[in-house]
């Protein structure tokens, strides 16, 4: 999987038509979850893309600290159906961390995680912080993540 972070303005109009597509298929279809995923947050975010050949198999969005939660943050992460089992999540998230790290800055990262991933997050160092709760009709939970000194 090849991985590339963009900027809105970078992403080209077939760049942002993928992202979308994804985003509306696993978050809207596949999860039946009827909400508006073009949220007005993608502008001030980075967007980290995963393309195996043309297919876009991998994303998430990274957002700086203020720009979504107090803290640096991570979201949308999504992987295509047809790449499951390849490990694409895991790798887009290490390339997310790391994004976090290298080009935010930033040693902390909180998530909104659906609460049927935690041990998936859990696996990078995030912990629970804080009780179950609804987003969009689905059971999400606050973690934290802080990156390891030295």
């Amino acid at each position: 999987m090849d991985i590339k972070l963009f900027r809105f303005d970078e992403l080209s109009t077939r760049q942002l038509y993928d992202v979308l597509k994804l985003r509306s298929e696993i978050f809207v279809v596949e999860q039946e979850c009827i909400y508006l995923d073009p949220d007005g947050k993608d502008q001030p975010a980075y967007h980290l893309l995963g393309y195996e050949g043309d297919m876009l198999a991998a994303y998430t969005r990274i957002f700086a600290p203020g720009d979504y939660m107090d803290r640096a943050s991570i979201g949308r992460v999504a992987v295509a159906e047809a790449c499951r089992g390849r490990g694409y999540g895991r790798e887009i998230m290490k390339a997310s961390l790391e994004a976090v790290v290298d080009i935010l800055e930033c040693n902390e990262v909180a998530i909104s995680a659906q609460a049927y991933l935690r041990q998936f997050y859990a696996d990078f160092g995030f912990e629970i912080s804080g009780d179950e709760y609804l987003e969009d009709g689905i059971p999400h939970i606050k973690m934290l993540w802080r990156a390891e000194s030295g």
